[in-house]
């Protein structure tokens, strides 16, 4: 099991490797339109920097992040739509420095707080490592807009394990996000690391099971790749419809990418 402290050290890696895929960036760079609709680099950066700004609200001072997040209650995606603007309303420069200095923030923020307590979140509170593999699965997926969106390969690493296991736990997001109801059973995830080790998810004798590259089963939850051009193998009926509805976050699920859409590009 994975500390506190190995998560906020990976999380903090994490950030740097995205905030190094722009740093070089020239203006017009920042605005290349990335895979998801409407979204440029710049937005991807404006919105991770918005998410470490909630974080490190949330860990350091719970009163101002109840503030935040009574205002987005009624209309979340009105929210980060206006934090989008918020900050891309700074040159990119100051924009990667803000996000550099807010994921920053967050991580000592989370790192800060008491053993056994929670950090309040938008549905409930979260341990502060559960929250700072939210951060990791944030980097990754927006992560990987950005580098499809500069054709950029990215080298996966054995960071990836806080993701999968947080993907482990948010199982049914995608079925709420569909108003579908979540199996009572839980599923076995077997999932290879880039390292070559196996990570293991839920009980050995569980009906639906999922095998595959760990780095494809992040993909999949981040909905940044369609199912059919990732390695993945579902057993199961449930487990098998669970594939192709897979999401690690809450809220609608967003177009998703089409099969094909990157070519042999993971």
């Amino acid at each position: 099991m994975s500390t506190l402290n190995d998560v906020l050290k990976d999380l903090a890696t994490d950030i740097e490797e995205t905030a190094r895929l722009v740093e070089g960036l020239d203006d017009a760079g920042w605005q290349t339109p990335t895979p998801a609709p409407g979204w440029t680099v710049a937005d991807q950066i404006a919105h991770l920097t918005f998410i470490f700004h909630l974080a490190g609200t949330a860990a350091s001072d719970p009163d101002a992040f109840a503030k935040i997040a009574a205002g987005a209650a009624h209309d979340f995606d009105g929210s980060v739509n206006a934090a989008l603007r918020q900050f891309n309303a700074f040159p990119p420069a100051e924009l990667l420095g803000r996000f550099r200095a807010l994921g920053q923030a967050s991580v000592d923020a989370l790192a800060a707080v008491p053993e056994g307590e929670t950090v309040p979140w938008l549905v409930n509170p979260l341990p502060p490592a559960v929250l700072a593999s939210a951060g990791i699965m944030e980097v990754f997926g927006h992560g990987q807009d950005i580098a499809d969106a500069l054709g950029v390969r990215r080298e996966p690493t054995d960071r990836l394990r806080h993701l999968a296991f947080f993907a482990w736990l948010t199982r049914d997001f995608g079925y709420l996000a569909r108003d579908l109801t979540p199996p009572a059973e839980p599923f076995r995830f077997e999932l290879t690391a880039p390292s070559g080790a196996l990570w293991a998810f839920g009980p050995e004798d569980a009906a639906g099971k999922v095998t595959g590259p760990a780095h494809d089963f992040c993909l999949l939850v981040t909905r940044r790749r369609h199912r059919d051009d990732l390695a993945l193998v579902a057993t199961g009926e449930e487990a098998d419809r669970w594939l192709d509805i897979a999401q690690a976050y809450r809220g609608p699920a967003g177009e998703g990418r089409r099969p094909g859409q990157f070519g042999d590009r993971a």
